[in-house]
């Protein structure tokens, strides 16, 4: 199976004077949270909200900033998430995916809207 992509729109919440910015995402069901460069948080203006320890696939820890709140549209989709500052590309964790009910096809190699809920996200609260 290949990687799968996401053209994904991210913004700050506080700031709408600031210009939105569409960004292609690396999608990874199995990482919890939303990466993002050290320069697309100083894009736009993110406030470090506290440090996290982050395992990364190689089973490294690491302490990186966790900035926020980002908003991300995706489609006809969107969500409040923060993110962690990390790497050199956005990386699209299980957090936000399940947030706006979005699915990983692997065939295909990109991310859609859950085809079960078009219009709308879904997702259990119990």
């Amino acid at each position: 199976m290949g990687l799968a992509s996401a053209k994904i729109i991210l913004a700050n919440p506080r700031l709408d004077s600031l210009q939105t910015m569409e960004v292609d995402a690396l999608a990874d069901s199995g990482a919890l949270f939303l990466c993002i460069p050290e320069h697309l948080a100083n894009q736009l203006q993110l406030e470090k909200l506290m440090d996290k320890e982050i395992t990364t696939a190689d089973g490294k820890r690491t302490l990186c900033p966790y900035v926020g709140p980002v908003r991300i549209r995706f489609e006809n989709r969107g969500c409040y998430v923060g993110a962690v500052v990390l790497g050199d590309e956005v990386l699209l964790g299980a957090i936000p995916m399940e947030d706006m009910d979005l699915v990983v096809l692997p065939v295909e190699r990109r991310v859609a809207v859950n085809p079960l809920n078009p219009n709308f996200a879904a997702g259990l609260a119990k």
